[in-house]
């Protein structure tokens, strides 16, 4: 809802889970919905495979279309608020998590929504975060709320929710958490909002990036399935060579099945895979339960090779192609809706602060605080009108900014060059060092309300 800036068909918005249905917000002409049993036949559209979730689950899923500029270059799956408790779980009467992880290896990115007030990890929550195993590089997790506490609660509650999902996440690496109030409402505590404005704007750029990187991931996915694809077929045609021609064929199997973490490791040594390549074990043995393996297919090593071709040579030159024609093609920013507030105008993300601080004004913006410069300008002994940068060395360093910076801010200070400053240069410089010191990032070149007076016209002749 705050992403679109306006209401979709089947949006309830409320404290409690009021969503109990799948939704799949996409780009239409006109604004309506299509229901989930229409919606599985319909061909022009990624969802047929869902039918195999049955009726329970397709009663619950449906498509909002509307005409919003967002959803045409992303669209979004919204799904049913999570509940607490074993008893509401198994009302919902289709697999909650299958359906999960069905979305999770399609979509291009996970947001998982906590509540700055209500932090606990319910158990229907932790087991569809354990769904998502495997999709970890697309998982974001959005802090909302955070207005509605102050600082000192806030890190708190910030050091609550990584503890509770270091839990029930498995990964060495932490998850990046996007803190705001993700909502056109006031701002309940003010003193976080350069914060809040920050993440969010951290948050549109992961989200904009995503319309230009989408062909790079259905090839990383057709990558990921071919691999699979290959160890599969290892394990199917051990299990078929494994089989007795006539008798006790369902007592083999059963040893089979049982002895398949020690076949996972013959096959491992034999051709040379990683064991991250291998299906869970478990859910393999669940499903190795309904099979016949006299009718599995023997390894059919011309295949096997023609994967290996298409993954060491055919996936490169399809990598080359796809970095030719990004380079070649305008960068595909999503627009529309919430991504428009911030792009430009006064308050786009850092207008008028930092480096950026008096671009829509007349005056230099660094004559303001000359006066007190130029009083330290004078006791570092200038010689006609300059000091040397040995002496500028002695002043600056006092900021206790390191080399690296220190030389850049010469660098954008000593406008033309002469290795020495003069009084609206050195001014210059120390206005740079305070931009670095209250934390906001140096430009890369001079911006042209940045340049002192005296040094303009020069400029203006060169160009």
């Amino acid at each position: 809802r705050y992403l679109l800036e306006q209401d979709f068909p089947g949006m309830r918005i409320g404290p409690e889970p009021t969503t109990d249905s799948f939704i799949a917000v996409m780009y239409g002409d006109s604004e309506g919905s299509v229901p989930g049993n229409a919606l599985v036949v319909d061909p022009k559209k990624p969802f047929r495979k869902l039918s195999r979730f049955g009726n329970a689950f397709l009663n619950r899923f449906l498509c909002s279309q509307l005409p919003n500029q967002v959803l045409k270059s992303i669209s979004i799956i919204d799904s049913p608020g999570i509940l607490s408790g074993e008893k509401q779980r198994i009302s919902r009467g289709y697999d909650f998590c299958q359906v999960l992880q069905w979305f999770a290896e399609r979509v291009d990115r996970i947001i998982l929504l906590f509540d700055a007030h209500k932090l606990d990890i319910s158990d229907e929550f932790s087991e569809a975060i354990k769904s998502f195993r495997g999709q970890d590089d697309k998982i974001r997790v959005v802090l909302n709320k955070a207005d509605q506490v102050d600082t000192q609660q806030l890190m708190r509650v910030y050091g609550a929710l990584m503890w509770s999902l270091g839990k029930v996440i498995n990964t060495p690496e932490v998850l990046r958490v996007y803190i705001g109030s993700f909502w056109a409402h006031p701002l309940r505590n003010t003193e976080n909002r350069r914060l809040f404005e920050a993440e969010a704007q951290d948050l549109f750029k992961d989200i904009q990036s995503l319309p230009q990187k989408a062909a790079v991931r259905k090839l990383n996915d057709l990558i990921k399935r071919a691999r699979l694809a290959k160890v599969h077929a290892y394990i199917i045609s051990y299990l078929k060579k494994e089989m007795p021609s006539v008798f006790g064929k369902e007592n083999k199997k059963k040893e089979l099945i049982s002895k398949l973490p020690e076949i996972y490791g013959q096959l491992q040594r034999e051709y040379h895979i990683s064991a991250g390549d291998f299906p869970e074990v478990k859910k393999m043995q669940e499903q190795l339960e309904t099979c016949d393996f006299t009718k599995f297919h023997s390894l059919k090593p011309k295949l096997i090779e023609a994967v290996d071709n298409m993954l060491a040579n055919k996936i490169a030159s399809l990598m080359s192609l796809i970095s030719q024609e990004e380079s070649n093609m305008p960068t595909e920013l999503v627009h529309g809706g919430a991504f428009d507030g911030t792009m430009a105008g006064p308050f786009g993300q850092g207008y008028g602060e930092g480096a950026k601080e008096g671009a829509d004004e007349d005056e230099w913006v660094v004559a303001k605080d000359k006066p007190t410069y130029d009083e330290i300008f004078y006791t570092l002994s200038p010689i006609n009108g300059k000091i040397s940068g040995i002496n500028a060395k002695k002043e600056m360093v006092t900021s206790k900014l390191p080399n690296s910076v220190l030389g850049k801010i010469w660098k954008l200070a000593d406008c033309d060059g002469d290795g020495m400053l003069d009084d609206e240069e050195f001014a210059l410089a120390k206005h740079l060092i305070k931009i670095k010191l209250d934390g906001y990032e140096l430009p890369g070149t001079l911006p042209p309300h940045l340049v002192p007076p005296s040094h303009r016209k020069p400029l203006q002749t060169a160009e």
